[in-house]
This record gives C-alpha cells, sequence and structure tokens, in this order.
C-alpha cells in the first residue's frame, strides 16, 4: 500500500478515514509491496507529487517521477567524478522488493538474487567484495544467509542488500571514479545510501504512510508490507526530527532441479562396478570389491572418463522472511554556519528455509565395497550401467542398478540484526569549513539452525536419468518404493550453526578552505577499526571426526513412520523426513541428549571459525579547481590519499596433530594518487577524464590461517588460508561525454579501463589425500572422515580438493556504458506525457587462472563479470496516473574458474531477464492506489557448468502481484 496526502486534505478532514484505512491495512495480514513510501527528499516534491509542472512564482517546478529524474540528472552534471544517483521519489515507485533491485536500475550495475529478490551487485563488471558501502556518510556492511547454491552464508566483504527495505532511504549514489576525499578499499564503485532527514522537509509536520498486498503465484501466499515516516521541523528551520518504519513479509516456494556438480567416473575411485555386463572392477570372495580390471575394458574406461551428475536430483525449497527497518535522526542548527546530524538506522532480517531433496547420491560416492557395505552405502563401485547415451565424453542419459537414493529435510533459522549511530557535524568559519563523523555499525548474522535429516534406500535396480533436454531432467526411480517408510532407513543428522559478525568503528576530520572562488584546499584524516568474526559449528566428539553418519542406536529403533511425510515435488511423490515432528521427537536441540550426541562444536569445521582485526589509518590531501577559459568552463581535483593497514587474522590449525589456535599479523600501506577533469564547452555538454591507483583488501575468508579438512557428504576439501595476501591494487581510467539536450534529458557515452595489477585467486588441485601438497598426515584425513573410513572416505581416494589462495598477476579489464533517458514532450497528445530511460554496458576482461602447481589452466574473464547489461523503463505519468514499465538483463557471468572437478573447465550462471511493471491512480491528491506486478518473466536461475552447458541448478520462485495504497500529509 503506497499512500500521499496535502494539507488540504487534512484541512477538509477526509484525511481521518484515510489514515484509519491506511493504518487498517499497514496491520492486516496480507500485504507486501515492492515500493517505499517514503515522500521525495526535495521539499517542492514533498509539498505536491503530481507529474504535471507546477507553477511558483517565476519558477517551474517539475514533481512527481519525472520531476526526480530531473533533479538526479542535475545533481549527476555538477559532480566532478562519475556519478549515478536514485533519489527517493525513483526508488518509491519502481516495483521493487528491496534496496538492490532500486540499485540495479543504475548504468553498469548488474543484479544477483537468492530466493527471487535482489542479494548483492556487480558494478562495471566487479563483483560484490569489490564495492564499498556507506550508509549516512560511514562505511559499513551487512551479511546474511542463503541456500548453499546461492552462497550461504556471506564470510566476505560483499554487502547483502537485501537486509533493508528501500523504504528506508531517501537516496541512492554510485560512484565509479575515485577521488582523494573518498574512502579506499573499492575497484568497483563506492555506493552511498542516505536515509532521510528533517530539514530534507519544509517547516512544520509531514507524514506519510503505505501498505501493500503481495501474492506469489507460486507460493499461492498473500503476504504484508507497510511502512510510515514522520518528520517535523520548527518554523525557525534550526531544529529537526525524523522517524520511520518499514516491514516486510514475504513467503515464496522455490523448485527446479539440481546436480551439484558434474564428475567423472573415474574421481570416485576405484569407479563403476561394470559396464553394459563387462565388469569393471574385481569382486573377491563375499562379494567384496577390489582393484580396477586390467587392463580395464574400453567401454569401463569410456563411461568411467564422462561427465554424470553428481547428485541427480529435485529440488523445493519454503522461503519465510520478515524485514523490519527503522531510522531516526536529529537536526540541530543553532547557528547558520552550525549543523549536527545525528543519525540512527536498525534492521532486523529473519528467515526460515525448508529445503527438500530427492536424489541419487550413488553418483558421488567413492571407496571400495564389501559384502557388508554392499547392503548399506557403497557408491559407484557397486553402481552397474546397463545403458547409456555418451556424447561429447558426457553420460546424457542411462539406466542403472545398484543405485542408493536419499530424500533429505533441511531447515534453517536465520537472522541478520543491524545497528548502526553516526553523528555527523560542520562549522563554518568564514571561508573555512571544518566536519567530523564518528559512528559505529554493527552487523550480526545468525544461522542457529542449519539442520538436515537423511532417509536412504540401497540397491535400486532400473534407476535412470536423461538430461538429453538439458533444463528439464527425467527420473525414472525403478524398483524403489519410494513411499513406504520400511523401505528406507535414517542414515545421517547433520546439525549445523553457523554466524558472521562486522563491526565498524570510525572517526573522520576534514578542513575544506575556500581559497576563492575557483579554487579550493582540502585536509582530512580517519581512523577506522573493523572486527570480523565468523563461526561454523557441527556435531562433534572433540575431535575433527564427522560425526554426522553417526545415529544413536535408540534414535535408529525408532520407527521412521513416526517423523516422516508424503510430499510431491514436480508430480512426483515420495516419503521425506519431516524436520518439525522429529526435532522433538528426536530432542534434536538438547545436546545433552544420547549420551551428549548432539552436542556441537568447531572442531569439524574449523576453516569457517575465524577472527579478522583490521586498524586503518588514512590521509588525504585534495585540491579542487575551476575556471572559465572564453565560455569553455574548465574543473575538477587532484589529490593523493594515504592508507596503512594493521590486520591481525586468527584461525585454526594442526600444530603436532592436535587443533591450535594460529595468529598471524601483517601491515601495509598504499598511496593512492587520484585526479578528475570536467571540460563544459557548452551548458549542456560535459567531457569527464579521471585516473586513479586504487586498492581493495582481500577477501575474508582467504586471510583465515591454519588447515581446515572438511568431510561433508561426498565432499572432500582441504583448504589453508594465506593472512599475508596482498590487496587488489589497479589503475584506474574513465573517459564521459554527457549531453543534457533537454530538461530531464541525458545521452552520454563513458569509456573506463581497470589495469589490475596484483590479483588474488584461490589455487585449486585434486586428488588423494596421501599426496597432499600441504604435507599434512593421512591421520588428519582418517579423523575427519569418521564412521566413513575407510569404505566410502580415506586417503587414498582420489576426489580430495585442496585449495589455498595466493597472489597471482592481474589481467585488464574494459568497457563502456551508454545511457540516455528524456521525457518525450515532444509527441502529440497524452503521449507527451510519457518518457523511457535506456542504458547497456559492455565489458570485458582476461584473467589468468592458475591450478595449485601455478600453471595456466584457462584465461576467462573475471568471476561474476557479466559482458552486457542493459536497463529500460517506459513510464507515463499524468495528474491522474502513473505507470511504468522496467526489464532488467544480465547476460552471463562466471562464478567458479577452473572448475572444481577434473574434465569441467568453468561454472557460472546464465543470462537473466526480469520484467516488472507498476500502475497507480491518484484518487485524491494525497490518497494513491497501486498495482505492480514483480517478475513477470517467472525468470529461472539457471547455473551452468562448462563443457556441455550441463546443468547445475535450474529454480524458479514465480510472479508476484501487489495492491496498494500511499498516503502524504
Amino acid at each position: 500500500m503506497k499512500v500521499g496526502l496535502t494539507h488540504s486534505m487534512w484541512r477538509n478532514g477526509a484525511s481521518v478515514a484515510v489514515v484509519a484505512i491506511a493504518l487498517v491495512m499497514a496491520g492486516g495480514a496480507s500485504a507486501q509491496t515492492s515500493g517505499a513510501g517514503i515522500p521525495a527528499a526535495d521539499p517542492a516534491a514533498a509539498q505536491d507529487e503530481t507529474a504535471d509542472p507546477v507553477q511558483s512564482g517565476d519558477d517551474i517546478v517539475v514533481t512527481g517521477f519525472r520531476g526526480s529524474l530531473a533533479k538526479a540528472l542535475d545533481a549527476k552534471k555538477e559532480e566532478t567524478g562519475s556519478v549515478d544517483m536514485i533519489l527517493a521519489e525513483d526508488i518509491g515507485k519502481f516495483p521493487d522488493l528491496n534496496l538492490s533491485e532500486s540499485i540495479q536500475r543504475v548504468p553498469g550495475v548488474a543484479l544477483a538474487r537468492d530466493g527471487g529478490e535482489g542479494r548483492t551487485i556487480s558494478v562495471r563488471g566487479l563483483g560484490p567484495q569489490f564495492t564499498r558501502v556507506r550508509i549516512n556518510g560511514m562505511e559499513a556492511l551487512t551479511t546474511a544467509g542463503g541456500a548453499d547454491a546461492s552462497g550461504g552464508t556471506n564470510r566476505g566483504r560483499g554487502f547483502d542488500f537485501n537486509v533493508f527495505a528501500s523504504d528506508l532511504f531517501n537516496s541512492i549514489t554510485v560512484r565509479k571514479t575515485a577521488e582523494a576525499s573518498t574512502e579506499e578499499g573499492s575497484l568497483g564503485a563506492t555506493v552511498d545510501l542516505q536515509t532521510a532527514h528533517p530539514f530534507d522537509y519544509k517547516p512544520g509536520f509531514t507524514f506519510a504512510a503505505s501498505a501493500q498486498a503481495s501474492y506469489n503465484d507460486l507460493a499461492e501466499k498473500v503476504s504484508p508490507r507497510g511502512a510510515v515516516m514522520g518528520s517535523w521541523r520548527n518554523a525557525d528551520e534550526t531544529f529537526g526530527v525524523l522517524a520511520s518504519l518499514a516491514f516486510t513479509k514475504r513467503k515464496t516456494v522455490e523448485e527446479g532441479y539440481s546436480t551439484v556438480r558434474w564428475a567423472r567416473g573415474s574421481a570416485f575411485a576405484p569407479g563403476f562396478e561394470s559396464y553394459l555386463g563387462t565388469p569393471c572392477i574385481n569382486v573377491g570372495a563375499g562379494g567384496a570389491s577390489g582393484t580396477v580390471v586390467t587392463p580395464a575394458p574400453a567401454g569401463c574406461a569410456t563411461v568411467n572418463a564422462a561427465l554424470h551428475p553428481r547428485f541427480p536430483r529435485y529440488d523445493y525449497y519454503i522461503n519465510e522472511t520478515e524485514r523490519l527497518g527503522a531510522t531516526a535522526a536529529v537536526q540541530w542548527a543553532p547557528t547558520p554556519d552550525t549543523l549536527i546530524t545525528l543519525d540512527a538506522l536498525y534492521a532486523d532480517f529473519k528467515a526460515t528455509r525448508e529445503e527438500f531433496y530427492l536424489e541419487a547420491p550413488s553418483f558421488s560416492v567413492a571407496g571400495a565395497c564389501t559384502a557388508a557395505s554392499r547392503l548399506t552405502n557403497c557408491g559407484i563401485a557397486d553402481t552397474d550401467v546397463t545403458a547409456a547415451t555418451i556424447a561429447n565424453n558426457i553420460l546424457v542419459a542411462g539406466t542403472f542398478n545398484d543405485v542408493d537414493l536419499r530424500v533429505e529435510d533441511r531447515f534453517d533459522e536465520l537472522d541478520t540484526k543491524f545497528k548502526q549511530l553516526t553523528l555527523n557535524a560542520s562549522q563554518k568559519f568564514g571561508n573555512v569549513e571544518w566536519t567530523v563523523l564518528g559512528g559505529y555499525s554493527v552487523s550480526d548474522h545468525t544461522n542457529p539452525v542449519q539442520n538436515t535429516i537423511t532417509f536412504d534406500q540401497f540397491n535400486v535396480d532400473n534407476y535412470q536419468y536423461d538430461y538429453t533436454d538439458g533444463r528439464a531432467p527425467t527420473f525414472n526411480f525403478g524398483t524403489a518404493n519410494l513411499t513406504s517408510p520400511t523401505s528406507w532407513v535414517l542414515s545421517q543428522l547433520r546439525l549445523r550453526a553457523a554466524s558472521a559478525k562486522n563491526e565498524y568503528r570510525t572517526a573522520q576530520s576534514a578542513l575544506k578552505w575556500d581559497v576563492n572562488d575557483e579554487f579550493k584546499l582540502e585536509v582530512g584524516a580517519a581512523w577506522k577499526r573493523y572486527d570480523f568474526e565468523t563461526s561454523e559449528l557441527r556435531r562433534t566428539n572433540g575431535t575433527t571426526s564427522n560425526q554426522e553418519t553417526t545415529i544413536p542406536a535408540a534414535i535408529a529403533a525408532i520407527p521412521l513412520a513416526g517423523y516422516s511425510q508424503t510430499i510431491a515435488i514436480m508430480g512426483q511423490s515420495f516419503l521425506a523426513p519431516n524436520y518439525h515432528v522429529a526435532e522433538s521427537l528426536l530432542s534434536l536441540r538438547d545436546p545433552a541428549a544420547y549420551g551428549g550426541a548432539f552436542r556441537l562444536g568447531p572442531e569439524p569445521a574449523l576453516g569457517n571459525n575465524s577472527q579478522i582485526r583490521e586498524k586503518d589509518l588514512s590521509a588525504y590531501f585534495q585540491a579542487d579547481f575551476k575556471h572559465d577559459f572564453d565560455g569553455v568552463m574548465v574543473r575538477g581535483n587532484v589529490g593523493v590519499r594515504y592508507v596503512e593497514t594493521d590486520q591481525k587474522s586468527t584461525g585454526f590449525g594442526f600444530v603436532g596433530g592436535a587443533v591450535r589456535e594460529v595468529v598471524s599479523s601483517q601491515k601495509y600501506e598504499d598511496w593512492l594518487p587520484s585526479a578528475n577533469l570536467v571540460i563544459e564547452p557548452t551548458d549542456n555538454f560535459v567531457i569527464r577524464a579521471a585516473a586513479a591507483q586504487v586498492m581493495a583488501r582481500p577477501n575474508l575468508g582467504n586471510l583465515t590461517p591454519g588447515v581446515s579438512i572438511t568431510v561433508s557428504g561426498a565432499n572432500r576439501t582441504v583448504a589453508v588460508g594465506n593472512p599475508q595476501l596482498e590487496p587488489f591494487r589497479a589503475a584506474t581510467y574513465d573517459l564521459a561525454f554527457e549531453w543534457y539536450f533537454a530538461r530531464g534529458a541525458l545521452l552520454s557515452v563513458a569509456l573506463f579501463q581497470k589495469d589490475i595489477s596484483t590479483f588474488v585467486q584461490t589455487l585449486s588441485s585434486t586428488g588423494t589425500f596421501s599426496s597432499n601438497p600441504f604435507g599434512l598426515p593421512d591421520t588428519l584425513a582418517i579423523a575427519a572422515c569418521g564412521s566413513l573410513y575407510p569404505t566410502t572416505c580415506n586417503p587414498a581416494s582420489n576426489n580430495w580438493t585442496f585449495n589455498a589462495p595466493a597472489n597471482t598477476p592481474g589481467g585488464r579489464l574494459r568497457g563502456f556504458e551508454i545511457n540516455y533517458q528524456q521525457p518525450l514532450r515532444f509527441l502529440p497528445g497524452f503521449l507527451s506525457n510519457s518518457g523511457v530511460l535506456l542504458n547497456y554496458t559492455r565489458v570485458t576482461s582476461d584473467i589468468n587462472y592458475l591450478n595449485g602447481a601455478g600453471a595456466v589452466v584457462v584465461t576467462a574473464p573475471l568471476l561474476n563479470l557479466s559482458k552486457q547489461s542493459a536497463n529500460g523503463t517506459l513510464y507515463y505519468e499524468d495528474k491522474f496516473l502513473s505507470a511504468r514499465v522496467s526489464a532488467a538483463y544480465r547476460s552471463d557471468y562466471l562464478t567458479t574458474v577452473p572448475g572444481t572437478e577434473l574434465g569441467t573447465t568453468v561454472q557460472g550462471t546464465h543470462k537473466t531477464f526480469n520484467l516488472d511493471a507498476s500502475i497507480q491512480f491518484t484518487l485524491m491528491n494525497n490518497l494513491k492506489l497501486s498495482l505492480e506486478a514483480v517478475n513477470l518473466t517467472d525468470q529461472y536461475q539457471d547455473q551452468y557448468i562448462e563443457p556441455g552447458d550441463l546443468l547445475s541448478v535450474y529454480h524458479h520462485t514465480g510472479r508476484e502481484f501487489l495492491v496498494g495504497l500511499r498516503f502524504n500529509y
């Protein structure tokens, strides 16, 4: 529900009923929106939101959506650097579910989604970790959790925008070029988020409220969303207070297919047992598997060399989220030269997610078989290939005997609480201005419950999968009885808990001296302390041993019928665990139950238990200039920023075979010169040029010292950190031509280049643990395998992955942006109220990706870089009607290079095209009705693996339709 109100309506008494209706709808159980309810920051726009020009004395003020676009362009034109802005009216009327989906309208910004809504952004081809975000002037970081396919718990430097509703902010500024006065840490962009202030509005009382109800066609659920803001400013315009509140509740269903990854049969030694009746493995007495048949039959070699899906499966997620946000601001101007602003921001993003899978894990399990293990989980070594379609070294389809099936029910509870307090003050002494800023922010993400129950069914014959249609695979479960509780056995109880906490403390000060009308000097200094702490807990017996397959005898004796349910995914019915019943029945949250079987500790997942503290001292000098050369205005700035980074990393490693805390420190410094030049040959044409040295600190997970050995399901991973990593460093160059050919109109072309001299890669290799590159003893692998040793997990298996981060040479990134927007006033009749916004970005890069031996494996673009992205909006706005259609396109981008399995080259995400629409009717001057539709294309999340464009994840979340009211006073 979106609302807007005028003073005259309030006076005539009609507003009393409107407010009552708005509050009733806001408190109802069925409203969700994608737009903000806060009016524009401009006082004129706050008074009148009609689309038509408003006469004010001798001036004509354009308000509404077109007015906000014109104001944003005016501000962009006056900037020295390359900047794009979105103002409150712009955010408030886009059909956006959260803040990131508003930002994606900016040229060069591409969005990544999780659970059907935007989570992170990339700017000009550089991923989330290369973008810094400031809120009310100070750097901050919010992190959340997600499905494994979307990155899981965010333990990096990328900002998760889905924590915030766009309702809380009235301006977004994306700074694409560097200035000495702008904080370091970005290779892509610095994003400034600004909450509303009372001095943004006219004296007196300003009020806005909104509420919406949304319906998701896949979840078939109605959900609420609402926002309210109140601001007061005294008549003397020396004091003001403001508060706002936003709430969203949302339920979505996500369904589709996944494979986790594709791998060769030979990656799971000793490989398939037989191929078309020909034995591939010697079987000894009692049915035990021995060595590979020598020489291997040609068919066996072919099928074991082909890529097959590791977990061919159906997926079904149920996501429920609640997003609460609040802001408060106090401003005091005791004199015309003094301004003190106190800002507070709070956000609480809660979620639960339940994931169901029906899968065949046999294709991802290695190890020799014994007579006993053949009756349980024996993996590929017990699997017979009875029919196969192999094309281009890919096992596209097949029929198999002795296949093990699995059903999973995973339940997550997630919560991110964000708090920030900032104090900003400025004082003018003639032509000198002194500014100070101090602040504290904390983002505390917890995932206290990430519990999974799995049932297995063994030795199913005539199992079939078929990936001939790569995005619509078919499965036949052969002799399996999918719905009988007696056909399944409890195989795993995974209990995990995770957290990620980010804290910033900031103090900075600057002096600005207006030497004369054409020359200004600025000096400043800043101190910043950043603390990061993350944890992951798993079932533990005090060692690194995997306890997830250890089932207490008393629990194994409980019939599955007591905590199972029959569900259907895409027409396939099967028995699945019922987590909500099992949690109580099996006492999963009681660490003392069953002799401490559910005690949690960090030992099995040491790599995700770490702390990092960074203390940054910086200082800068900047000179701004402007001069009119016979009608050609030339302006710009030059400066240099110095920053010293003092870093301390704490993790865990193995010393003398025992777990020990490991601490490492390092210090480095950077000198970052920058220059920005603006030439204005005419009043409506601008040429910009910029050059700078920039840096971005390494991702947090790479800085963890020590070694982590993890056995999770069929994954065996050994990871080491490198706390001595140098940061990413680059030289950047920008050139732009901007033609402001009419009021609210722009045609521009921007060229940019980034020469990345220092890069950070995670170097990977695979093989047996016994030949690991870190010199670790086999006893550590055996401990990590736990009860899986030696049948399906042992040091001699060649499916271990070794990861180590290192500084490597970088590469060059180049691109261009084209931006066009124009109100189409020249069209006849009512069409003159329409307008268009279009932008297109193309980026290319080449990075040499190395393996664990340091050899170049592949030359490919940067991770998260889409070569092409585009946004378009067609709008119509008059006094009674406002309508908009917005489209966002992003081309393919890579997520993993090189591929994590032998035989694969890269992993990535395919192109996306999202289409949104909205229409708003002005019922009265201050009351508006809105109808909106989000994701009309029902865009699928399509993750792939090369070669062969193999399916990794293929999910969709449905369309959302919204109706609401907006009220302003």
